[in-house]
């Protein structure tokens, strides 16, 4: 998971003043949510690899990172245009199919 969450976070730090530049009306409040937004995704995925191996945990990590990738994609749609904003939205809502798959089959009762 460890090349996973660097490659992550590169993508999103790297791309993130780029996609705006390209952002029809882009303005400062969308230059602030995509920031924040990158932030919460990388936050969650450091939350991934500490997620301990209790099975309520787990399912705890994982319910949240559904939950923030849907926030985070909500904002790329936005804010984003063009390429970045294919590849980003396809990152995010990519995690957030995997995870809520996770939670459907592992997470029943918990």
């Amino acid at each position: 998971m460890t090349g996973v969450r660097i490659a992550l976070i590169s993508l999103c730090v790297g791309l993130a003043t780029p996609a705006l530049a390209q952002a029809p009306g882009a303005d400062t409040a969308c230059a602030r949510d995509v920031l924040v937004a990158s932030s919460m995704q990388r936050q969650a995925i450091d939350q991934l690899e500490q997620a301990g191996s209790d099975e309520a945990d787990r399912c705890r990590v994982w319910r949240r990172h559904v939950e923030t990738m849907r926030r985070v994609a909500s904002v790329y749609g936005r804010c984003l245009s063009g390429a970045e904003r294919s590849d980003r939205l396809a990152q995010v809502q990519g995690s957030e199919k995997e995870f809520s798959g996770l939670v459907r089959k592992s997470c029943k009762g918990l």
